[in-house]
């Protein structure tokens, strides 16, 4: 499978991608942070394969690009496309994403959103 999302990997940086998290984590929505948090803790498995490591790559540095379909500045509309691209990154990559993944993005979750209700991430839990 090719991947559509590799020239955005260059935009990729950890402290980038911590950097967006920290200042737009409530703007993004825990949903759009859910993601790419799980797309991260599965890109850091020594067992994920280096083409899912790719794509991970990818589908990150897009999320990360300064000029993506929406502008991320936009309410609301502007994180769109990042869910859509992170969802497609996910079903990818499903796979690579274990319990001690998603038991990570959480724990990272409650440190930045505080209490959340847990039904809100079933539908990206859904989409693996």
């Amino acid at each position: 499978m090719k991947n559509p999302f590799s020239r955005f990997s260059r935009f990729f940086s950890e402290s980038a991608f911590w950097n967006k998290l920290k200042h737009y984590a409530r703007q993004a929505g825990i949903q759009t942070v859910y993601a790419a948090l799980l797309l991260y803790y599965a890109f850091r498995r020594k067992e994920t394969p280096a083409w899912a490591k790719h794509m991970i790559l990818g589908v990150l540095g897009y999320f990360l690009a300064p000029i993506d379909a929406l502008p991320d500045l936009t309410p609301i509309l502007g994180y769109t496309d990042d869910i859509g691209v992170l969802t497609f990154g996910l079903v990818t990559v499903a796979s690579y994403v274990n319990d001690e993944v998603k038991e990570k993005a959480r724990h990272r979750l409650g440190s930045w959103f505080g209490s959340y209700r847990e039904d809100a991430l079933k539908e990206v839990d859904q989409q693996l």
